[in-house]
């Protein structure tokens, strides 16, 4: 069974501005601090410098390496800047570089502000790398393993070759439907799987890449299936058995983890046994030890069910069971029962009339007789219901002050009494935040600790505060299963508000 996306309820909601973008000055000045920096290190034992958070139009770039750059960076929060985290990637950079198919390529490495995992790569040398990638790494050669792959992608030259690659489908589905396909659908399917088929072979060829690179850069060839499986346990800490993608591996974008795992292993075996090569752990550990976790508070963050923005000075709760995630451009939440929500800003003039906002015609499917005015916590509100392609809508908009409006987009295949109940529940709960309570919000850090004698993963949880489900964010941290023996000295990944 395929986990299906409910339709946007209006053609322009992709469009809109994104909350994160719509946040006060702080942003703002946070991305003006990012356009004018351009912070070289050097890696150090031998010729070859990490560039970190360079802006391509400050090296002489082209519009297109600028533009896709900037929407990159606004896609994922900015750029994060800390000089410890630089320093310890320099010379993991500078050691893959110089083992690297193409070391005569200057590449230059933006960490991105975002608790995502991903990792990614743009033609001229531009490598991406989120925070939370970061995090959930354990040492120096898991990065590595990350980064000489996304290398690969570029020495391969594997996105001119996408292109091409696309071109052809386009061109052989455009002129072939015939009487057994009027529409053109099998070609155009025919064409998707074609593609997938060769995203696939990309990332098959890149994985080879990336660890023929750091097996002769002499660390652990083993990583990349290690973070692999880092990966997958993060992915089902995430997310819930009952909303996770059953999408059939054929049409995937990536052949499955398991496969992966299996093609690193035998990519690393021709190194020799595992336990070959450096992992360099401890001093990637200090590396981001006190590094942010999860969501920059000034981008608004998660906690437990709540979402919280400081800058703007909001907050709202999800019903039990939802998880949250807060995108570039909404916070979204999935519920157990299959509601999707999205949570979002919108630009109109203060003193607008909400119900008359529900009623211009951006919502698809209105149902105009279930328009209603109302107020939350003492801020202007409305609210209705649509229905459009076989899915039912609960909408809500709130005018917290000012030209700040909040829209609420709860979408569901069945309509029903919980669906009703989430829904009046969630926008019930919005409110403007005091500024005793936002004084009292602490960012997450990661925050390295050694294991004593005795310790098991139930006891070192209790260290972790701030965070949903301790126990099970701490194994998928360490990469542990459940049990794992943990000896005295081992030092560890513990997430803390204080």
């Amino acid at each position: 069974m395929t986990t299906k996306t409910p339709p946007a309820p209006s053609p322009d909601l992709s469009a809109l501005d994104g909350l994160r973008r719509r946040a006060p000055a702080i942003v703002a000045a946070f991305m003006a601090a990012f356009l004018a920096a351009c912070n070289a290190i050097s890696g150090g034992g031998g010729p070859t410098a990490a560039v970190f958070n360079q802006d391509p139009s400050n090296s002489g770039q082209n519009q297109v390496d600028t533009e896709e750059h900037s929407r990159i960076v606004a896609a994922y929060g900015g750029v994060f800047h800390d000089a410890k985290v630089e320093q310890m990637l320099a010379p993991v950079v500078s050691r893959i570089v110089a083992a690297s198919d193409r070391p005569d390529i200057a590449y230059r490495i933006t960490i991105l502000n975002s608790p995502a995992i991903n990792a990614f790569a743009l033609p001229g040398g531009y490598l991406y790398v989120t925070r939370g990638l970061l995090a959930l790494a354990s040492d120096s050669s898991e990065v590595a393993a990350v980064l000489a792959h996304e290398m690969g992608h570029i020495s391969a030259n594997h996105a001119a070759a996408r292109q091409a690659k696309e071109r052809e489908v386009m061109s052989v589905s455009a002129g072939s439907p015939d009487a057994t396909d009027p529409n053109g659908q099998l070609a155009l399917a025919a064409g998707q799987r074609t593609l997938a088929s060769f995203s696939r072979q990309q990332e098959l060829e890149a994985d080879a890449i990336g660890i023929r690179t750091i097996g002769k850069a002499g660390y652990d060839p083993y990583a990349a299936a290690r973070f692999l499986t880092a990966m997958a346990r993060y992915a089902d800490f995430r997310s819930s058995n009952l909303l996770r993608d059953k999408q059939p591996d054929f049409l995937a974008t990536h052949p499955s983890t398991p496969e992966r795992v299996a093609f690193a292993q035998q990519a690393a075996a021709q190194f020799g046994a595992p336990g070959v090569g450096d992992v360099d752990r401890e001093r990637y550990l200090d590396g981001i030890d006190g590094m942010v976790f999860g969501d920059d508070p000034s981008q608004g963050f998660v906690r437990d069910r709540m979402f919280i923005h400081p800058g703007l000075g909001i907050g709202f709760t999800v019903p039990d069971g939802f998880v949250i995630d807060n995108t570039s451009d909404a916070v979204l939440a999935t519920g157990v029962d299959g509601t999707a929500l999205r949570f979002d800003a919108v630009g109109l003039a203060q003193g607008t009339d909400l119900a008359d906002y529900l009623k211009s015609g951006w919502v698809n499917g209105l149902d105009a007789s279930t328009v209603r005015s109302f107020s939350v916590n003492g801020l202007q509100a409305a609210s209705a219901e649509a229905a459009a392609k076989g899915w039912f809508f609960q909408i809500a908009v709130v005018q917290a002050g000012g030209a700040a409006t909040y829209r609420f987009i709860f979408a569901n295949e069945t309509k029903s009494d919980t669906f009703s109940q989430e829904a009046t529940a969630t926008v019930a709960g919005f409110r403007t935040m005091t500024q005793q309570e936002l004084a009292g919000l602490k960012a997450l850090h990661v925050h390295v600790i050694t294991a004593a004698a005795g310790d098991t993963d139930a006891i070192i949880v209790r260290r972790m505060h701030g965070v949903d489900r301790p126990l099970d964010l701490f194994r998928a941290l360490n990469n542990l299963q459940p049990g794992a023996r943990i000896d005295a000295g081992t030092r560890l990944k513990i997430v803390d508000d204080r």
